[in-house]
């Protein structure tokens, strides 16, 4: 995308106007989402974890490639694996709109499953960044190739596993009121309208993605905070911006396990995208080039995903004001994390 050149303010108002048109996407996502789960008979869990983490990924989707298609390499994996932790840290900023600990909430150990797959994900990818990826087959990693392996057995394994009862819910409080009105007449369009409307929002969200990396790398360029920062900061943040709507909406409409399988869903494609953006990047596998910042990113995105993890097996926990206790670690986890990637930026 060739955008004309632009001062530091022009290019930060860029990114913001370019932010707010990716939020409103992502609520106005999150309400169809509800609506489809209900009219289709199916699980809000496999609602977000197979549509709405796509959907709410396309801005990492579309930054992964532009930046892989321009040989960004560092760009990339930061983008990527900065925004687990970030990602992971919407969960928590959700549970403060939940009447309890948001882990308290799923009926099936599916949840878990899920983060348990992410944290072996984000472990593997651990291993290949610190061993180095030494073979390859035509210009792809060895371990980007079992990333993307991984992958698809996890997302069988959970849709085998989704039918699983073998937890059973224990004092479920009521849905929480709209702070805000939903939208209205919803359940009486036809499935053509939603399909349009759920077709617009993910092209705005991808457009404006593409819009947001560019601007990103001008403000990297223009601020002198160096590419890295920005990768792991601003550019991650502004890309997850559909999770933390379509997550907090989906709190406030009481769906709780459709934000839970967002995140982690979500979590698990941007994994993934190492594998298609190790097939754009010329040269060496592109695990081969990570930096202390991408290997920092990938340990943060283990502890938070494991305090979760620990949260959704303990299934009565302490609350700290609004939120459980799983989640106010899960902010100070993230909290440092921003702390470290300064430090080595």
């Amino acid at each position: 995308m060739m955008l004309p050149a632009t001062s530091l303010p022009i290019s930060l108002l860029g990114f913001v106007l370019a932010a707010c048109v990716i939020w409103v996407s992502g609520a106005r996502l999150a309400y169809l989402a509800d609506t489809l789960s209900e009219r289709m008979r199916l699980a809000t869990s496999l609602v977000g974890l197979l549509f709405l983490s796509l959907a709410t990924s396309l801005p990492e989707v579309a930054t992964t490639l532009t930046a892989a298609v321009r040989q960004d390499s560092d760009l990339v994996l930061n983008n990527l694996f900065g925004g687990i932790a970030l990602q992971t840290a919407i969960l928590a900023a959700a549970d403060f709109r939940a009447r309890r600990a948001i882990t308290s909430y799923p009926r099936k150990a599916n949840h878990a499953l899920e983060a348990t797959l992410v944290v072996l994900l984000l472990s593997l990818t651990l291993i290949f960044t610190i061993l180095g990826d030494r073979l390859s087959f035509a210009g792809i990693g060895l371990g980007a190739a079992l990333v993307g392996l991984a992958y698809l057995g996890a997302i069988a394994l959970l849709r085998r596993y989704d039918g699983n009862t073998d937890w059973v819910p224990v004092d479920l409080p009521d849905p929480d009121p709209l702070p805000f009105p939903a939208p209205t007449g919803l359940h009486l369009e036809s499935n053509r309208a939603l399909g349009l409307q759920v077709a617009l929002a993910c092209a705005l969200i991808l457009v404006f993605g593409l819009l947001l990396v560019v601007l990103a790398g001008r403000i990297a360029t223009q601020s002198g905070l160096g590419a890295s920062f920005i990768g792991v900061t601003l550019l991650a943040a502004a890309t997850s911006l559909p999770e933390l709507t379509t997550s907090l909406t989906a709190v406030r409409i009481g769906a709780y396990t459709l934000a839970i399988s967002n995140i982690f869903g979500s979590n698990l494609i941007m994994v993934v995208l190492v594998l298609p953006a190790d097939i754009l990047v010329s040269g060496a596998p592109i695990l081969n080039q990570s930096t202390d910042t991408v290997r920092l990113s990938l340990c943060f995105g283990i502890l938070v995903t494991a305090l979760y993890l620990v949260g959704l097996i303990v299934r009565r926990k302490p609350r700290i004001g609004p939120a459980g206790l799983d989640s106010i670690l899960v902010l100070l986890g993230f909290a440092g994390s921003l702390w470290a990637y300064y430090l080595v930026r």
